[in-house]
């Protein structure tokens, strides 16, 4: 019996794993930038954090969560966001009574019961940061801002951002209101006409075509913002502004989970296809006492890790991603030399040499043929007679020159011509 990976599950191995990494650690530099530290978080939590924290009218919580009970009975579902997650994690530890506002990272697999397609998976991977404990715009700013410096830095320019506000519970309502009597007029199904009664902003993100065309005239949320969220949205275009960060108003632009409120925003590829969505967020001031927290404004993004792996591969036609390759492999000759060979290796990776070696003794042939499939810039050889000499054969692969080199001072040596390039 041959085994596969579940359906709908993205997994990344070499070379094209290379893209993955490349794509994570972008993200990882900006935020250890901004001064955000690391969050580790449970892979699953109680389904109630995310019926409450998500919402139980969203597609996320009715359709898609991966939840069961576990062996002691407890309702437990796979995570299918970080965001309640993290903000249970910073009550449930006190972060929020320290310095304000707390700043988290995390990244790592979440799960959906989607109908699986390119780009869009049920095992999937995120990065997923946060500013927890403050409503200051120019927070709002920086999430943004070190999103779309990840991009950049890893080459993408397809992309564009769009940027809305969503209002808040003063506002709000009175949208929603204007909203629901538009949208009671269109023809629409039926399981779309309940969503109108439960939340009318979700048919606003409906991707069929059909519904699509019928939104033209729907009312903007923008023309009902009260003073408070249109001073708060103004400032936070300003700063983009001055930033000279490019954005496009999105007045129809919603996020497909209930806490989103006043700044909201989404990166969008341009090569994607339907599932051009590489990256968004917003911000979530009640998602705090939603699950039974105090008041505790936020904001914060994720990422969808896999979709940048698709974006970096559309930008870059025809590229092979580089493999993390050894800078020197070592060769074993004979019996009783492996020991030999291994220790001098160890040296070199705790000096941070990239090292690897011949296992099995395969013989010279063999060894030397790995050693060119391992990348490296160096061989080194240790035969019977260079062990009892104490010395080492170093062998550069890119023009063939071998020099006979002291063992205790291989790693120096090398480390030397490796500087050099």
């Amino acid at each position: 019996m041959s085994f596969q990976a579940p359906k709908g599950v993205s997994e990344y191995y070499p070379p094209r794993s290379a893209l993955f990494e490349e794509a994570r650690d972008a993200f990882a530099r900006q935020a250890r930038a901004a001064c955000y530290g690391y969050v580790e978080q449970p892979v699953f939590e109680d389904t109630a954090l995310f019926a409450r924290g998500v919402g139980e009218s969203t597609d996320v919580v009715s359709k898609e969560m991966y939840s069961f009970a576990d062996r002691g009975g407890r309702d437990i579902t796979l995570r299918p966001e970080f965001t309640a997650g993290v903000v249970r994690a910073v009550l449930e530890h006190g972060l929020h009574k320290g310095a304000l506002p707390v700043k988290l990272w995390t990244a790592g697999p979440v799960f959906r019961y989607e109908r699986p397609q390119s780009g869009r998976y049920r095992q999937f991977y995120q990065f997923d940061l946060e500013a927890i404990g403050t409503q200051d715009p120019a927070v709002d700013v920086e999430t943004i801002v070190l999103a779309y410096d990840a991009y950049t830095s890893l080459g993408l320019s397809q992309f564009r951002l769009l940027l809305n506000s969503l209002g808040d519970k003063a506002c709000r309502p009175v949208y929603r209101q204007a909203l629901q009597d538009f949208l009671r007029g269109l023809d629409l199904d039926d399981e779309t006409r309940t969503r109108i009664e439960v939340n009318p902003l979700r048919v606003l993100d409906d991707k069929r075509p059909e519904v699509r065309a019928q939104l033209d005239g729907a009312p903007v949320i923008a023309d009902y913002l009260c003073d408070e969220c249109a001073a708060h949205h103004a400032t936070v275009r300003a700063m983009l502004t001055d930033l000279k960060i490019p954005f496009e108003d999105a007045p129809r632009l919603v996020r497909g989970l209930d806490y989103y409120m006043r700044t909201t925003y989404e990166f969008d590829h341009a090569l994607l296809g339907a599932q051009s969505g590489i990256g968004g967020g917003g911000r979530y001031d009640g998602l705090s006492e939603d699950i039974g927290g105090p008041p505790l404004p936020g904001i914060g993004f994720a990422v969808g890790l896999d979709r940048i792996v698709l974006a970096l591969e559309a930008e870059r036609p025809g590229h092979t991603p580089e493999v993390n390759r050894c800078q020197v492999y070592g060769v074993p000759l004979g019996e009783d030399t492996e020991a030999a060979v291994l220790a001098i290796v160890t040296e070199l990776r705790r000096a941070g040499i990239r090292a690897g070696m011949s296992f099995g003794q395969r013989g010279l042939k063999g060894s030397m043929k790995a050693a060119d499939r391992s990348g490296a810039d160096y061989a080194i050889l240790v035969g019977q007679q260079e062990r009892q000499a104490g010395l080492v054969a170093i062998k550069n692969l890119k023009d063939g020159d071998q020099h006979d080199v002291p063992a205790p001072n291989a790693t120096q040596w090398l480390a030397q011509r490796l500087r050099e390039g």
